[in-house]
């Protein structure tokens, strides 16, 4: 019986011992984790600065900057204006976000408010299966289907413009945005609802003047993200938007966003250790340092309009 209970006592210590030894190497793996993904972080933008530098030792800064031509493929005269792969760029986020925006606030406002939780249990994981679709299946999507939906309307819409990917992108972003904000919907105290609605609101009126302004600081990060998320699309555009760079607002005309032409010189494009080459990081400088600034304007614009309960 003693040596039962001996034995007892061996296992117990043997199993704290275990214990003990998780609990001091655990956090050292997840320190070393944490040091991967900073170090990792700051290979990334030393890459990219140094061959940046290389870059614009034989460009100019300012005409970098300024230049409203973007022709790098030209022998004799090249022009390296980034303008054009900027408002290509911008032109697919701002359709994307016209497309995203008011359909992800009123899909979070009726999951919120007005879905029963059998009707929130399918619809959420089929915004699950939307946001888990390929890039490249969008691209399809838009090159096959929606332009030629498109055309039906706009007879002299060309196969490749900036409208239908555009549209296809906010299409993708819907489910980031509603999730983000029904989520930040879903925080706001049940006592407010419950007060509103006692002094006579209706359930929509709840909904506008109290739910969204209770929830401003978490929607507007979702919408921030959305737009860092259109800003870096890449399949759905190089599919469907062409490799036309212009400076132009009509979305009707083919157009060239930073990310495609990243894609079109990493075809093989252009020869190791040409301007051209060294341009790919330029344009990648630019759309990291966009997608940072967007990714800090989320964070500020949380706390700015965080509301205290």
């Amino acid at each position: 019986m003693s040596k039962s209970v001996k034995d007892l006592m061996k296992e117990k210590s043997s199993r704290q011992k275990s214990l003990q030894f998780t609990e001091k190497a655990m956090p050292l793996f997840f320190l070393a984790c944490a040091i991967i993904s900073i170090l990792t972080t700051l290979g990334i933008v030393f890459t990219l600065a140094k061959e940046t530098v290389t870059f614009f030792s034989a460009v100019p800064i300012l005409e970098f900057l300024t230049g409203k031509e973007w022709y790098p493929f030209f022998k004799n005269d090249p022009s390296f204006g980034i303008l054009p792969l900027l408002s290509g760029t911008f032109l697919i986020a701002g359709v994307a976000m016209l497309v995203a925006v008011p359909i992800g606030l009123s899909s979070a406002i009726y999951l919120s408010e007005y879905a029963t939780e059998r009707t929130r249990k399918i619809v959420k994981p089929i915004l699950e299966v939307l946001a888990g679709v390929p890039t490249v299946v969008y691209g399809l999507f838009a090159l096959t289907f929606v332009t030629p939906l498109l055309q039906t309307f706009i007879p002299n819409l060309p196969i490749f413009n900036a409208l239908s990917p555009g549209i296809v992108v906010g299409i993708m972003i819907i489910p980031q945005i509603t999730s983000l904000s029904e989520e930040a919907m879903g925080a706001v105290p049940n006592a407010m609802r419950e007060g509103a609605l006692a002094l006579g609101a209706t359930r929509l009126e709840v909904a506008l003047k109290v739910i969204l302004p209770g929830s401003l600081s978490g929607i507007i990060s979702s919408v921030v993200l959305g737009i860092s998320r259109a800003v870096g699309e890449t399949m759905i555009v190089s599919t469907a938007a062409g490799s036309t760079p212009k400076f132009t607002l009509d979305v009707t005309e083919s157009i060239q966003t930073m990310t495609s032409y990243i894609v079109q010189v990493s075809m093989g494009d252009a020869t190791y250790g040409s301007t051209i080459y060294y341009s790919i990081y330029a344009v990648g400088m630019t759309l990291f340092l966009f997608t940072l600034l967007m990714n800090l304007l989320a964070n500020y614009m949380s706390r700015r309009f965080r509301e205290e309960y």
